[in-house]
Parts: C-alpha cells; sequence; structure tokens
C-alpha cells in the first residue's frame, strides 16, 4: 500500500501525480484507491467524489483502469464501484 497525501484530521490532499507515478513504475494495468473517515462516516464527501472522477479521467488518458475507490472506517467500508460512482 502506498500512501500519498498530506493533510490532517478534517481533511487532506492528494497529489494524482505521485499515485501515477508509482502506477506507471509498476506497470499497473489498474489501481484501487483507499482512504479512511475517522469519523466513522461512510458516505463519500463532495470531496471525495470529486476528488475521484478527476483521478477516473486522469486514469483514462494513462490507459490505466480505476477498479474501485473505497472509504474505510471502523463501521465497516463504503465502495464507488458497488454504488454505482465509478
Amino acid at each position: 500500500m502506498l500512501r500519498y497525501h498530506k493533510g490532517g484530521i478534517d481533511g487532506t490532499v492528494v497529489d494524482n501525480k505521485l499515485i501515477f507515478q508509482q502506477a506507471v513504475l509498476a506497470n499497473a494495468s489498474g489501481v484501487i484507491l483507499v482512504h479512511n473517515h475517522p469519523s466513522g462516516t461512510l458516505r463519500p464527501s463532495e470531496g471525495d467524489i470529486r476528488v475521484t472522477k478527476r483521478f477516473i479521467e486522469a486514469a483514462k488518458i494513462m490507459e490505466i483502469n480505476v477498479f474501485d475507490h473505497l472509504i474505510v472506517s471502523y463501521n465497516g467500508y463504503y465502495s464507488f464501484q458497488d454504488e454505482g460512482i465509478l
């Protein structure tokens, strides 16, 4: 698992270039994005949805599949794929 973020309790910034760099170096044909919600809330925020859509668009250019984006917490997980957002 690779970590590419900078932030605190209330939010974080993800650098897509760093994620893609590792995917390309590994010759990955796809990725699964995962992040946590320490609050326990499993629903994605508007920011989560916006970042996911931006990442998917960039991945298309790189010919890398985004198989899922998971939000995990002590309450379980939320799958963007299962919810039809991907």
